[in-house]
């Protein structure tokens, strides 16, 4: 089981935080995720990663960037949990 999370990635941030949810200009959902990493070297896209396994409670071998590794906008697919089971868990937190 495979589950994708759009996320807009703010790198170079005063913290490590997932925001929650919001919607993109084309009215999807988008998570919102904010790293203290700079975007060079791919810091920021590991960075991401290690936040959301982290925020989710999964190895980060679980957590996939699928997509726009060079763009804010990014595509991250989870192994091992639902659609629901990721909304709640990082509803709880």
């Amino acid at each position: 089981m495979i589950t994708r999370i759009p996320v807009k990635l703010t790198p170079k941030s005063s913290k490590d935080a997932v925001e929650g949810w919001d919607v993109d200009p084309d009215g999807r959902p988008v998570l919102k995720v904010r790293v203290r990493a700079i975007p060079v070297d791919g810091a920021a896209n590991m960075a991401l990663v290690a936040l959301m396994a982290k925020a989710l409670g999964v190895p980060r071998r679980d957590v996939n960037l699928a997509r726009g590794s060079q763009s804010r906008l990014k595509m991250l697919e989870v192994s091992g949990l639902s659609d629901a089971e990721v909304r709640e868990r990082l509803s709880a937190g």
